[in-house]
């Protein structure tokens, strides 16, 4: 017989387990784990320590089914006893059902860790609270925060932004904990019905949950209002109770006992810009014999990042910030209409219908609007900007109110503001894809930032930087990117993400050019026309068939020249307009020849339909570009 030439593995440390531990039998403990005193292990767990790496767990803690601890070889904690672990889980702390803790990794006294939770190289406080399907990774928890069910907190700055534990998450993370105890354990009903509570937002779709935590995070306030059958007829909804609180599962818990109060009528959805003090969006989210609440009907999205809009100085005449906002829903294809109301009907909503305008000159509308400011003078008069394809409203802007006096600039309308000569300045307004693309690479942990050149800087790619964005809310980015536009009129404005970690640019998008024109048929729901490549000075003047412009192709060059992966997602206007994209057929080339031919193929087959490219990080796994490229 050979003798072997390799030395055996050396032999793992046994477990330490208290005496007073309750490990099931279908549990996994291997290694130099130290196991304190009233601790309870469910069965299914895989709690593995490799050979020189230490486990600790405090007394009184929880471990839930299908829990896994692990541990690297390397990276170490200290524990409170001054050793140092891999893995360091304090007192009383409860791990639920298929959590995965892999060190290094320390979690304080008192803490919660919800079902399929990842924690990794991280720390986390002593009182915190993680919901469900979270990821925790290389960031330090401050004691006492709370962690929102789905979060991926990666980030420090996401960490420190995190918001405090209430008595209800406690009395929450409490009934949990004890459901897993042996049946001799009473279960308290009051935290009984604190979980009923809690659930009972899981009747809310998806869609919903996502408005709210958009407008939570872009720090808007929430309101409900309500209207009967009649009352809907007239717009005369009635305002409910407002809804207390910034944490997303407060807000949709509210939500869901103001929808059963209102049962069997009509609920709409309000976010307040406390700031502007003015509504940023209107979504009616029940309808009687609704079976479920769909927020995307019926919804009002209002530009609230815009100038406020005052009249002129003389009472009549719209101030250069109202014919700005003519020219933009022009611009933009958009039938504009408009509506008045008196003191009362303003109070109740119920506002009266004045002329609508499509297809017209800007200043025949400013005509227009000059005589229906003329004949109510004492009234409120908004100006409403509607989509003729989608059949909604995209825009409401109060453009008078009784006994508003002069602007804030002194200055009224003028008719040389009209001018649409190609020397005259056009400023890109922010749409609702700019939006989300910002939106997007805000939640990735990117940075944002602008640059600007003029036509000679622009044709040797010598960008000059604009005020740094140093903020990561939405509301103050967009703030700070349309400040960019409005003081380089006239000029090239593009936008960067930023992946700060890698030190390198993720997204360049061209978002103003000198005297750009906005086609007809755009909207206000895509900024396609301001979008251009990743390195403008790559794209060419060559024009594609089937759609692809030269802009496009500059784009697609410099995404494969990044290494990102290109895609295409294709949606008839029903499908559009519920975000519900189907995927063209898959580009696997990286070569710019047949991934244009790809593209125009996808263009060709669905002609009647929305097209749009999409740049894919394949490393990280996400999208880092969505650009519309066709519209029906």
């Amino acid at each position: 017989m050979v003798a072997g030439t390799k030395a055996a593995p050396p032999t793992p440390e046994p477990p330490m387990i208290h005496e007073t531990t309750n490990v099931h039998s279908f549990s996994n403990l291997m290694g130099d784990v130290r196991v304190g005193a009233n601790v309870n292990i469910a069965p299914g767990t895989s709690i593995v320590a490799p050979v020189g790496v230490s486990f600790a767990i405090g007394e009184g803690t929880t471990i839930q089914e299908g829990v896994v601890i692990h541990g690297l070889g390397t990276g170490r904690v200290v524990g409170e006893d001054g050793q140092e672990y891999s893995v360091w889980i304090g007192k009383n702390t409860g791990i639920t059902h298929k959590s995965l803790i892999h060190g290094p990794a320390y979690l304080g006294n008192n803490c919660f860790i919800g079902f399929r939770s990842t924690v990794f190289n991280s720390r986390i406080g002593d009182g915190c609270i993680v919901m469900m399907h979270a990821l925790i990774q290389d960031v330090e928890i401050a004691p006492g925060k709370y962690v929102p069910s789905g979060a991926i907190v990666t980030h420090q700055q996401q960490a420190d932004q995190l918001p405090q534990v209430t008595e209800g998450d406690r009395l929450f993370a409490h009934h949990l904990l004890q459901m897993s105890q042996p049946l001799s354990v009473p279960v308290n009903s009051a935290n009984e019905i604190s979980y009923k509570n809690s659930v009972t937002t899981m009747s809310l779709n998806t869609n919903l949950r996502e408005q709210v935590r958009s407008l939570i995070a872009q720090g808007c306030k929430i309101g409900l209002e309500h209207a009967d059958q009649r009352r809907y007829k007239t717009s005369s909804w009635l305002t409910g109770e407002s809804i207390s609180g910034y944490r997303e599962d407060q807000v949709l818990s509210e939500i869901e006992h103001r929808l059963q109060d209102y049962a069997g009528e009509y609920v709409r959805l309000i976010g307040i810009d406390p700031q502007a003090k003015r509504r940023v969006v209107e979504t009616v989210i029940q309808r009687p014999g609704s079976v479920s609440t769909n927020p995307t009907t019926n919804t009002k999205s209002y530009d609230y990042r815009s100038t406020p809009v005052t009249t002129a100085h003389n009472g009549n005449s719209p101030g250069t910030d109202v014919v700005s906002a003519i020219r933009t829903l022009v611009r933009q294809g958009l039938k504009i209409g408009t509506e008045y109301a008196d003191q009362r009907r303003y109070k109740t909503s119920s506002w009266l219908t004045g002329p609508s305008f499509e297809a017209q000159s800007e200043s025949l509308i400013v005509r227009e609007i000059e005589a229906l400011i003329a004949e109510h003078p004492g009234e409120y008069v908004r100006l409403i900007g509607i989509d003729p394809q989608g059949k909604k409203r995209v825009s409401e802007t109060i453009i008078q109110r009784p006994g508003e006096g002069q602007n804030a600039q002194g200055n009224g309308f003028r008719p040389q503001s009209f001018s649409s000569s190609s020397g005259t300045a056009v400023v890109a307004s922010v749409g609702s894809d700019m939006i989300s693309q910002i939106r997007s690479l805000l939640s990735q942990g990117f940075k944002i930032g602008t640059e600007h050149a003029d036509s000679r800087r622009f044709k040797t790619s010598s960008w000059q930087t604009c005020s740094p964005i140093e903020s990561n809310r939405e509301s103050e980015v967009i703030a700070a990117l349309e400040a960019c536009l409005a003081e380089h009129q006239g000029e090239y404005v593009r936008l960067l993400g930023i992946d700060t970690k890698h030190k390198r640019r993720v997204l360049e998008a061209i978002i103003q050019r000198p005297g750009q024109q906005i086609p007809p048929t755009a909207t206000s729901n895509n900024y396609t026309p301001y979008t251009t490549s990743y390195s403008s000075a790559s794209v060419s003047s060559k024009s594609y068939s089937n759609g692809l412009s030269s802009e496009v192709v500059g784009q697609i060059r410099s995404m494969l020249s990044q290494g990102l992966k290109i895609a295409a997602e294709h949606a008839d206007k029903r499908r559009f307009k519920t975000s519900s994209w189907q995927t063209c057929t898959s580009i696997d080339s990286n070569r710019e020849a047949d991934v244009i031919g790809a593209l125009q193929n996808c263009l060709a087959e669905y002609p009647d339909e929305y097209v749009r490219l999409l740049g894919i990080d394949t490393n990280a796994k996400r999208r880092v570009l969505e650009t519309i490229i066709q519209r029906p």
